[in-house]
């Protein structure tokens, strides 16, 4: 029987004898999953290798640090004489973990912080950098989360420390510019100070000065920060003119090819991207506008990191896979202005929202604790963006360590993994793949929301991607009770070897902590083949990667 004639009929025909993978089924309990008896396969992924999407940038397997509780002081940055591990001042526990997931760029340093940050306090001996007002000191907005003890910004980790925390892990740097507090010339010498030519001029004799002869090439930069609130409250229109400002004519590349990233909106707020668009357009600035920056976080009811019900986990994949749909809107309504596709969407803040109650230690502002459901979250949002490979060029998971969705959690000398790093690492392999069409089909999830209405949710997703002979096929499994037991198809190829790693959880809210760090890690295994289909059992709550080898 030929490959491309292999009918869902005969998969069952061989499944009936020669027998289906072990299904492992279980129901829900807010404490311990339960595992019941196998099924034959009610679900199926065909994967379309002649049916190319676009190339899987690294930069889309980004991450974003800001000056913000605990993120940079305890989190990235301990200091050079610490008794912590450390690689010149910066977190070695941290550096190390990031080289093994191949960070594509960070984004730094904020944020709401970068449209109150100075660049030039953060350059020169750290002793005599200057002491400044912590932008988050005395927010109204946020005054009934929690005391922000950290007062006053240090500037002991500037651009030189960022630039070398970029080297460390392999990351290309993405700098958030401030627009609302500084003129478009400290933005032009920010520029020339990471990039001119050693000895050219007399910003690269000061970078030389305090310790880096070579250039940054930093290509990656950010024009403000959420220029619709925080960042200046600004109408689309008064940013679009702000935005020519900085990056129009006289900003030299130095041969680095500068890629300047505009502000984009909150979430669905579709008028911001026309009206800015429809602006640029009258003045035919779209040469200077690399990419378009969407924000979205994902949030429920409850709001709490870990203490949630199944209402909660669907509430809170529901809120995020609302990024399929931000994606496309914003795509067509940037097409309206810009009919040659010359920008691209940038997600440079996503990521669950939970309240304060799970911070470490009280300087962490926003920090919360990660489980399973965290992880699948990550795994929901990154398949989108490999799905939309076409128009997503970079993102930026928010943040990094002792914040929101962060992928660690640190204080003083302990430090641990949360499970969204897992899926990161899982992931990891998508990168600069071909992104190829995959067709899902399982039963949808049904739960019932907060008002006793019905609702329902997909019941497998994913993404699929190729590397010479490899197709790497990520899939997340929303259910709370039920396994997917899933016939795989490669249309047009046959399989030669697979090769599973699974992220699920003994208990829903279990988490990694620095007395349990491996509660909820990933484990691996073999998958036997029985061509020309893949049968797998996806387990509830999950997050999988299926490594295919073509023969």
């Amino acid at each position: 029987m030929r490959t491309g004639q292999y009918t869902r009929r005969a998969f069952l025909e061989t499944t009936v004898t020669a027998g289906a993978t072990l299904a492992l089924v279980r129901t829900w309990s807010p404490m311990a999953f339960l595992w019941s008896a196998p099924q034959a396969a009610d679900s199926r992924i065909e994967i379309l290798l002649n049916e190319p999407i676009g190339r899987i940038a690294p930069e889309i397997y980004g991450h974003f640090i800001e000056h913000l509780g605990g993120v940079i002081y305890d989190g990235v940055w301990v200091g050079e004489d610490s008794k912590i591990p450390n690689i010149g001042g910066i977190r070695r526990a941290l550096v190390e973990a990031m080289r093994e997931i191949k960070p594509g760029v960070v984004r730094w340093p904020g944020g709401c912080f970068a449209d109150a940050y100075d660049w030039r306090d953060g350059i020169g001996p750290r002793q005599r950098r200057p002491r400044r007002t912590n932008f988050w000191v005395d927010n109204r907005e946020w005054r009934d989360v929690g005391i922000v003890p950290q007062k006053y910004e240090p500037n002991h980790f500037g651009t030189h420390e960022f630039i070398r925390f970029c080297r460390l892990i392999g990351a290309q740097p993405y700098i958030a510019a401030n627009l609302r507090t500084l003129p478009a010339s400290v933005f032009h010498q920010w520029i020339e100070y990471c990039n001119s030519p050693p000895g050219s001029t007399t910003w690269a004799e000061v970078r030389e000065a305090n310790g880096d002869r070579e250039p940054f090439n930093v290509r990656y930069w950010g024009v403000g920060n959420e220029s619709w609130g925080c960042g200046g409250n600004f109408t689309p229109e008064e940013y679009a003119a702000e935005f020519r400002r900085f990056t129009t004519w006289a900003v030299p590349d130095y041969g680095v090819g500068l890629r300047f990233i505009a502000a984009g909106p909150s979430g669905r707020d579709l008028e911001w991207t026309r009206r800015f668009f429809a602006k640029i357009a009258e003045r035919r600035a779209f040469d200077r506008l690399w990419g378009w920056a969407l924000h979205h976080y994902s949030s429920f009811s409850g709001g709490e990191a870990v203490n949630y019900d199944a209402t909660g986990w669907y509430e809170l994949l529901q809120s995020a896979d609302l990024m399929e749909s931000l994606i496309t809107a914003h795509w067509q309504v940037m097409g309206e202005s810009d009919r040659q596709r010359r920008v691209r969407l940038v997600v440079d803040e996503w990521g669950a929202w939970y309240r304060m109650t799970t911070n470490l230690h009280p300087t962490h502002l926003f920090g919360q604790q990660s489980t399973i459901r965290d992880a699948v979250l990550a795994g929901l949002t990154l398949d989108t963006f490999n799905r939309h490979a076409d128009k997503v060029a970079m993102a930026n998971v928010a943040q990094l360590i002792n914040c929101l969705h962060s992928l660690f959690l640190a204080h003083e000398e302990k430090f641990v993994r949360t499970p969204t790093y897992y899926v990161f690492a899982m992931y990891a392999d998508h990168q600069e793949g071909q992104a190829v069409r995959a067709i899902f089909s399982a039963p949808r999830a049904s739960w019932t929301d907060r008002n006793g209405r019905p609702q329902s949710f997909w019941g497998l997703n994913g993404s699929a991607s190729v590397k010479e002979n490899v197709v790497t096929l990520t899939v997340t499994n929303p259910h709370l009770s039920e396994a997917r037991t899933t016939e795989i198809f490669i249309r047009g190829a046959a399989i030669a070897s697979a090769r599973a790693t699974i992220l699920t959880a003994r208990r829903l809210q279990d988490c990694n902590t620095f007395e349990h760090p491996r509660a909820v890690v990933p484990r691996e295994e073999d998958v036997p083949i029985r061509a020309p289909v893949v049968v797998y059992s996806f387990p509830p709550a999950s997050v999988t990667k299926l490594r295919l080898v073509l023969s």
